[in-house]
This record gives C-alpha cells, structure tokens and sequence, in this order.
C-alpha cells in the first residue's frame, strides 16, 4: 500500500513543528504503508524508514511562518497544490492523507485521480479565520464553512484530535468513517543529521533553577494565559520566595515583551526565559520541573503538551477551560480559574502538597497509560488503515 501524506506546515523548525504528522507517518510507517510525505521547504529533515520526505521549493520571504492562517501560508499553499498535482501524476497512491487546508485541494483533486481521502482536522478552519483575526469578513468565512462540509463529506475517513472537535463533525460524518486520534504520543522525533546540542542550549540547561520550580513549555500566543500566569506567580513568590518559575520557548520578542511583565510584577530574579529550543532540550527542562503548568485562557483543542504533562509524575496546575477539561479533571491535575488568584491558589497547593500525597499524579499516569498511550494510539491507526484499505 503506498500513501501520500500532505502536511502543510513548516516541518520540524522551532516555530512550527508538526508532531502529529510525524506520529501518523511514523505509525503508518510501521504498519507497512509506504509514505511520501509533502511538505513546506522550511525545516529539517527527519528519519523514517519506509518515508520519502519531499519539500517544496524555497519560496522568497517566505520563512517564518507564523502560526495559523497568513498570507504565508496562502503562497506556500499555491506551490503545495502543484506539487501535489505532479505527484499524483507520477504515482499511484492508494490514499492521500490530507492535513489541514490542504484538504480543500486535494477533494477537488480526488475524482480526478480516484484515491481515498483521510481527512486530518487539527481545528475547524472557518473558526481558525476568527479566532486568529485572520478576517471580519462573513462572506468569507460562511465559504469556509461550505467548503470544510464539502470537504468532510467528500473524505473517506476523518480524523479529529479532541472531543471538542468529534462533537462537531458528529452529525456531518458517518460514525464508521470517524475516528478520534489524540495527538497524546511524544517518542523523541528522528532527524536526518542529528546534531550535537550547541553551547546556548548546553547553557540554558546549566542554568536551571534550584528546585522548587515551575515550569511552563510552548507558545507564546496571547491565549496561552502568560499574562496570567506571570501575575499569578508574583503571588506566589511573596509566599514562596525559593520557588522559581521557568518559561520555555517565545520568539525574541515575545520573551522580551513577557520579561518586562515579569520586571514590572517584581520577578526579575524568579523568573526565567529560555527563548526556542529543540524539543529534546524543552523535554529536559520539563523533566526537571517540581510543578508543570497549562496557563491557557481560551481555546476548544486540547494542547498537544497535556498528554505528555499527564504521563510525566509531576503535579499539574491547569485552568478551567474546556481545551483543558475535556481530558483533565481533579482527580488528576490542579484546576484553576483562568485568573491570577486562582492559578496563584492553584500553585502554591501543588508546591504544598509536594511530600504529602502523589495521588494526582499517580491518577494522571493511569488515565494517559489507559486512554492514550502508544498501543491505543496504534490500535487507532490500524482501524484508520482498515477503513482506507
């Protein structure tokens, strides 16, 4: 059996890595499907056996492609369509994995060239266009919206990443052609030509902190709750002057402009910014974390980090939201109102409870080994395959 996958990302840089695409191919890989993989030309390049990684042409002023939709992507996109167009017309493959917008192009393309079509939907894109400010314009997102039905109906299959978004193609797809895969697996990712860590990273990782420690790891965006969290964690120094918080990964100028929050609340010396850095190096400073944090403020997806927070041992202080309660509870995490006090509460309990109890921890790590472990995420690829086959 032989698939395309089509992944429009900027593939394994520090703005945009796609861990999901790199799971569902490696998995796919392994069950015996061979793959190309199309992708943007940003990136480096990964180590897949059975995987034919294949990028577009660089593209001019079009690197650092930022999160969500953009004029970026738009010109990337073009390209990504031809290139999809002239592998089609070169091989026969049995289904096109389509991530993304890029299923819009490629359900167009599907009567043409008589595959089947997997759907990959990370997000509903009409509400990527609001929720990124993208456009005000109704007319385009109602078009959004006709052509994302369009899309999950022409699919063969239809994979969603969280409750959330199982709720919403439930009554537009055929229970038997939908299937809810979790981005919940974080095996270290292969690349090509590995590389020795270079001496910024060796220095980030000497200058961690003395425990306690919390730590954040991701984004930067306005909806991950830094704000908040930085006024939470001012809270919690008066009380807890030992206690450290680390904030890892932001462009330049998201750590300066999260830095001086830190300055302006006091923090200056408990509060550390690592900046980007390899997943390996985020995963080690996680690791020596007392406290993990999800400060997020809004949001219906659940954060591809939560899994990995759920089967890490540590305590986990997350805000009451839906992204985050569709999977956690309190049986197994600290859930806190998106709101400096709450989360200040919410972190200083889980710096106290440190000795006394790992009962939410324990509880974390059974839910993740039960519901989303390795061998439930591959016993829902091969039922993908099934339906595809």
């Amino acid at each position: 059996m032989r698939a395309l996958v089509v992944a429009p990302h900027p593939f394994f840089t520090p703005r945009g890595t796609p861990f999901s695409v790199y799971y569902r191919t490696l998995i796919t890989s392994e069950l015996g499907v061979d793959v190309d993989l199309l992708t943007y030309w940003e990136g480096e390049d990964v180590a897949i056996p059975g995987v034919r990684l294949i990028r577009i042409p660089w593209v001019p002023f079009t690197s650092h492609v930022p999160v969500g939709p953009s004029l970026k992507k738009l010109v990337l996109d073009l390209v990504m369509f031809v290139w999809t167009v002239g592998l089609l017309l070169r091989t026969r493959y049995d289904f096109v994995h389509a991530h993304e917008e890029s299923v819009f192009w490629c359900s167009w393309l599907r009567p043409i060239f008589r595959f089947k079509l997997v759907y990959d939907m990370h997000s509903s894109l009409p509400q990527q266009l609001s929720n990124f400010e993208f456009t005000k314009s109704h007319l385009l997102i109602q078009a959004f919206e006709r052509l994302e039905k369009l899309a999950l109906r022409a699919a063969s299959a239809v994979i969603t990443i969280c409750p959330d978004l199982a709720d919403y193609v439930e009554p537009l797809v055929d229970p038997s052609r939908h299937i809810l895969i979790e981005n919940s697996i974080f095996e270290d990712v292969k690349l090509a030509s590995a590389t020795p860590p270079s001496a910024a990273e060796s220095e980030v990782m000497k200058s961690v902190p003395r425990p306690p420690l919390v730590v954040y790891s991701g984004t930067f965006e306005a909806y991950q709750g830094l704000d908040v969290l930085i006024q939470a964690f001012a809270r919690v120094h008066e009380r807890r002057p030992d206690a450290s918080l680390l904030l890892v990964g932001g462009t330049p100028a998201q750590v300066a402009r999260y830095r001086a929050v830190a300055d302006s609340h006091g923090l200056n010396g408990g509060c550390r910014f690592t900046g980007r850095v390899p997943q390996a190096t985020a995963r080690c400073l996680s690791q020596q974390a007392t406290v993990l944090t999800s400060p997020r403020v809004k949001g219906t997806n659940t954060p591809l980090k939560i899994y990995e927070q759920l089967a890490s041992g540590k305590p986990l202080v997350a805000t009451r939201i839906w992204s985050h309660t569709q999977v956690l509870d309190e049986k197994v995490c600290y859930l806190v109102d998106p709101e400096p006090q709450s989360m200040a509460d919410g972190l200083l309990l889980a710096l106290a409870d440190l000795g006394r109890t790992t009962e939410r921890p324990m509880n974390a790590r059974a839910l993740y080994e039960r519901e989303y472990a390795r061998p439930v995420y591959e016993g829902k690829i091969r039922r993908l395959l099934e339906i595809v086959v």
